[in-house]
């Protein structure tokens, strides 16, 4: 048996380290966001200052550790061995849960997780010794729950939403009003004393607030910080404040680089801090158990009232986990995905297209604000309206100039509010989602920023809305997963701990270490450059592709609406609906091109192109997937397919559709440069079509064919001459942009 526990703690010190992988990878975002998307400094810079908050802030997180032996459960009323497989079952839940959330590229909450984990856990471990002991489950499964503290925390993760969100609108807006978009004047007479406050509010909240926390701090060094609270505070903002004007003045130092990388350090340092918990105090707290079931002699029965004594935690657990938490920002893709649907969401581009479709809820929530917006346009006076539009007008932007998803003093704002709201939870030993918390206060703050614009609002609503219901579904998921996995290994004993083991070891290798093919098509795909020599590299290897995708795809289509094979019909009509968006997604980058764009005139040119040639591909994907969908409709229905000649013109026309394609790829490609030549291949394959579609006309009496079967061939037909038109129209295009940029045909 004692072997038996030994496998387990081994297992959870695993799972451990790769939760700080996957969990890191979420949470990134968290720190990372604002610095980022404001371009402050080289990545480089951000994620070195990111890297030292994470390891320093990890020795600060000692006293977080009681949550995961305590703060959800009461472990007195549970043995050694139950109290192991609540850990077990929490840690299997936890890291599959935030894989998938990553591998969607969504933040979800790890506080969250892991509480609803522990209470999922608990639950299912105190059900099933109830019931073996036949007595009533509702009078006494309130003992085993720490029922006062797990409110505390549940109750504290719903209100910081709402007060992150406030806090974060009602501070930029107070903000924006001081120093407006065209920051860089205000600054000079504002920005020390902002800068001044910014790092004493960290130095106050991080430090001095959370020193009780940290594993190497001595009792006599808190005891002095706290008699001399105030007079640290002043002297830190005079003191600061002076460094800075000194700064601005004589070097014209932008205060906000540094107020953003010591933002960036301070929510690093505070998610460390506060988030630490999340990802090894459960094995700690495992660890903890063992030692004493060791220390009794091996009894399992033991009850675990050891673990509601406070312990600190060594601080060489904490470093060593801190390391994984910076190696994992360095070198983990997912984080890269996670904090690029942040900085979407938050972001003050407009009119471009946005990461999330709209829903009911959005709609009504921007229309009901239009009606109150418009009330107040009536009780505001028209000064202070016209103060107000002002300062929270933006500058025009020069042609070619690339537009941040967010300023300086907005990044500033989110970074320091944030890593107070955190700071001050971690000083309670309040497990505050830091997830929610940044993710609101960014939401606010760009609120307040005019972000939220009638072109954008209702798709960053429903952004918002559908995260935060993320959430919720992971507190859902993560309690009902969390007690099944429990009650499993409560019945099954090792051989159910050895399945779990197994399958998430699978599932976790498949997801992090086996690229699919879809990732790898979407990284060849990305058009990361708009200059024409790009554009028509790019253009020459994808049209190509799409073309043998399309014909591929139109012959499959055929031959399984033929032979009334409604699988792989739907499989079809599943793959057009694909290429649709796809093609749709990319042929909006002409917006970007628009926006984003030089001044060149041969740049401009080769956007042009792009935007005809991924129009003519839209329409061709369009039409594919509105034939196949009829076609699968036509089967589904049990309406007869065509067979003799009908069938036998169809196959001639997959034939001709293959042949040209090739054909196609050699005139793009340079090999066959007659254009006379091509184009009269292109008419001979027209003029078959042509004439099918007269013979298919002439039989339709001989054949038999209702109106719906007579529509449903000549569409395939159809389908046929509209690829073959605009296929050929984009070939041409092709040509003439090669002449126009001067470049060769080589793929990118």
């Amino acid at each position: 048996m004692e072997t038996y526990f030994l496998l387990i703690l081994v297992f959870l010190g695993l799972l451990a380290a790769f939760d700080l992988f996957v969990g890191v990878s979420n949470d990134a975002v968290n720190f990372l966001n604002s610095a980022v998307g404001s371009r402050v400094s080289s990545f480089r810079v951000i994620m070195i200052v990111a890297s030292l908050g994470v390891l320093i802030g990890a020795t600060f997180s000692s006293g977080m550790m009681e949550v995961a032996r305590s703060g959800v459960f009461n472990p007195q009323m549970f043995s050694f061995s139950e109290v192991m497989i609540i850990f077990f079952a929490v840690m299997i839940t936890d890291v599959l849960l935030l894989d998938i959330f990553n591998s969607l590229g969504l933040p979800t909450s790890t506080t969250v997780s892991i509480v609803f984990e522990l209470l999922g856990g608990a639950v299912a471990v105190a059900s099933y010794k109830i019931f073996q002991t036949d007595t009533s489950w509702i009078n006494n499964i309130g003992a085993y729950i720490n029922n006062e503290k797990g409110l505390a925390i549940i109750s504290g993760i719903l209100i910081s939403v709402i007060v992150a969100f406030v806090a974060g609108t009602i501070i930029q807006f107070a903000t924006r009003l001081i120093f407006s978009f065209e920051y860089q004047k205000a600054y000079r007479w504002f920005g020390s004393s902002f800068g001044g406050l910014s790092i004493t509010s960290i130095l106050y909240f991080l430090v001095m607030k959370g020193a009780e926390g940290a594993s190497f701090m001595k009792p006599e060094y808190i005891q002095w910080m706290n008699h001399h609270t105030w007079s640290i505070i002043i002297f830190s903002f005079i003191g600061l404040t002076i460094i800075f004007q000194v700064l601005i003045s004589i070097f014209n130092f932008n205060v906000f680089k540094i107020i953003i990388l010591g933002g960036t350090f301070a929510l690093a340092f505070a998610f460390a801090g506060n988030d630490l918990v999340n990802f090894i105090g459960v094995p700690l707290a495992a660890l903890d158990s063992y030692g004493t079931y060791q220390s009794s002699g091996g009894v399992n029965i033991l009850s675990m009232e050891s673990l509601l004594h406070a312990v600190k935690t060594p601080t060489s657990y904490l470093l060593l986990a801190g390391l994984i938490m910076v190696a994992t920002l360095w070198f983990s893709k997912k984080a890269q995905k996670v904090i690029q649907t942040s900085i979407n969401l938050s972001s003050s581009t407009r009119g471009a297209k946005e990461q999330f479709g709209s829903s009911m809820l959005g709609r009504k929530i921007v229309r009901n604000t239009l009606k109150v917006n418009r009330v107040m346009e009536q009780i505001i006076p028209s000064s202070m309206q016209t103060f107000i539009s002002n300062r929270l007008e933006q500058p025009a932007r020069k042609k070619g100039d690339i537009q941040l998803p967010f300023d300086q003093v907005r990044a500033s704002i989110n970074l320091i509010v944030s890593s107070i709201l955190i700071a001050s939870a971690t000083s309670l030993k309040l497990p505050l989602s830091t997830t929610y918390v940044t993710f609101m206060v960014a939401m606010g703050s760009s609120f307040a920023d005019g972000a939220w614009d009638r072109e954008s609002a209702v798709y960053r609503i429903s952004g918002v809305m559908t995260v935060i219901g993320g959430w919720f579904v992971t507190a859902f998921t993560a309690f009902t997963i969390c007690l099944l996995v429990a009650i499993s290994v409560t019945y099954t004993g090792s051989v159910g701990s050895i399945i779990w083991m197994v399958l998430v070891c699978a599932v976790l290798i498949k997801s992090n270490f086996i690229s699919s093919k879809k990732k790898k098509e979407e990284a060849i795909n990305s058009m990361e450059k708009l200059d024409k020599n790009f554009i028509c590299r790019h253009m020459n290897e994808s049209v190509t592709q799409y073309h043998i995708r399309c014909v591929k795809l139109y012959k499959t289509g055929i031959y399984a609406f033929l032979n009334e094979d409604l699988k792989t019909l739907r499989k079809c009509k599943n793959e057009g609906i694909a290429l649709f968006d796809e093609v749709s997604k990319k042929r909006g980058e002409y917006y970007r091109f628009a926006v984003e764009g030089s001044e060149d005139k041969i740049d401009r040119d080769a956007h042009y192109y792009y935007y005809r040639v991924y129009s003519n591909l839209k329409e061709i994907s369009h039409n594919l997937k509105s034939t196949l969908g009829g076609a699968y409709n036509h089967v589904d229905n049990n309406h007869r397919v065509y067979k003799g000649v009908l069938r036998g013109n169809l196959e001639k026309v997959v034939l001709e559709m293959e042949q040209l394609q090739t054909i196609t790829a050699n005139y793009t490609s340079g090999q066959e440069t007659d254009e006379h030549v091509y184009n009269s291949r292109v008419e001979a394959a027209v003029l078959l079509i042509n004439t099918i579609q007269k013979e298919m006309m002439g039989r339709i009496e001989e054949d038999d064919l209702s109106l719906r079967g007579s529509e449903m061939y000549l569409n395939l037909l159809q389908l046929a001459r509209e690829m073959t038109n605009r296929f050929s129209l984009m070939a041409l295009l092709q040509h003439e942009l090669v002449d126009r940029c001067g470049t060769t045909t080589q793929t990118p």
